[in-house]
C-alpha cells in the first residue's frame, strides 16, 4: 500500500508536468486534469491513513479472536463478541477487495498509455533509421485526448513524429513510466493481500462456527 500511495502520488505530479509541457498549450485545456490530479492526490493521503489504521485493527482482531494457541494448550475458547467481530472484518474486507479491484484496473490505464507511447516511439525510431523521408513517420502520433487526459478541443492534444520520439527520451517520461509501473505493482500486491486475508479469516470463522456447534467454545 505504501508503494502504491508513494509512487502513485509522484506519478500524478510527473503526469501533470508531462502533459502540460508537451500536449497542452492553453492552460484552460489542462485545468480539468490538474484538478483531478490534485483531488486524487488527496484521495491517496486518505487511503494511506485508512489502510494504516485498518492494518492495525486487523492485527488487533487477530489477537483478540484467534484460539489457535489456546487450543494447542488445551484451553480453546471463543466469545460471541469475537465471532461477531470476525464476521464484521470479513464483510469489510470483501467490500474493500471489490473496490480495490476497480482501483487496480484503473491503475493499469496510465501504464497502458505510456507503454503504447514507448512502443510508438520505438516504431518511429525504426522508420527514421530505415527511411530518410520525414513524411514516413510524421503521421505516427500519440493523442492524449483519446485517453481522456485532455478535452477534444485541446490544442495540440497530440504529438507526432520525431517530436514524440524526443519526448520518450526525456527523464520526465521514463520517471513517470517507472512510477506508474511501481504503483500498479503496489496495487496488485495490496489486492493479493486482501484476497489472502479473506481466505484465511473466512476459514477461521468457519472453524469457529463448526466448533461452536459441537459445544467447544
Amino acid at each position: 500500500m505504501a508503494l502504491f500511495c508513494g509512487c502513485g502520488h509522484e506519478a500524478l505530479s510527473q503526469t501533470e508536468v508531462l502533459v502540460e509541457t508537451y500536449f497542452a498549450r492553453n492552460a484552460q485545456d489542462f485545468v480539468v486534469m490538474a484538478s483531478f490530479i490534485k483531488y486524487f492526490q488527496y484521495v491517496i493521503y486518505g487511503l494511506a491513513s485508512f489502510f494504516f489504521l485498518f492494518g492495525i485493527l486487523l492485527l488487533a482482531e487477530g489477537f483478540y479472536t484467534t484460539s489457535a494457541v489456546k487450543q494447542t494448550f488445551g484451553e480453546f475458547r471463543s466469545t460471541q463478541c469475537g465471532r461477531c467481530l470476525s464476521l464484521t472484518f470479513i464483510i469489510v474486507t470483501y467490500i474493500l477487495a471489490f473496490i480495490w479491484l476497480a482501483v487496480f484496473a484503473f491503475t493499469a490505464i496510465p501504464v497502458f498509455f505510456l507503454f503504447n507511447m514507448e512502443q510508438t516511439c520505438h516504431n518511429i525510431n525504426i522508420l527514421a533509421e530505415t527511411s530518410p523521408s520525414i513524411n514516413q513517420h510524421s503521421w505516427i502520433c500519440m493523442d492524449a485526448r483519446q485517453y481522456g487526459l485532455l478535452p477534444w478541443n485541446a490544442m495540440p492534444g497530440k504529438s507526432c513524429g520525431m517530436t514524440l520520439a524526443s519526448i520518450c527520451k526525456t527523464s520526465e517520461f521514463h520517471l513517470t513510466y517507472d512510477l506508474y509501473i511501481a504503483a500498479f505493482a503496489g496495487a496488485g500486491v495490496t489486492l493479493l493481500a486482501l484476497f489472502v486475508y479473506m481466505i484465511a479469516t473466512t476459514y477461521n470463522y468457519a472453524v469457529l462456527r463448526f466448533l461452536g456447534r459441537k459445544g467447544i467454545r
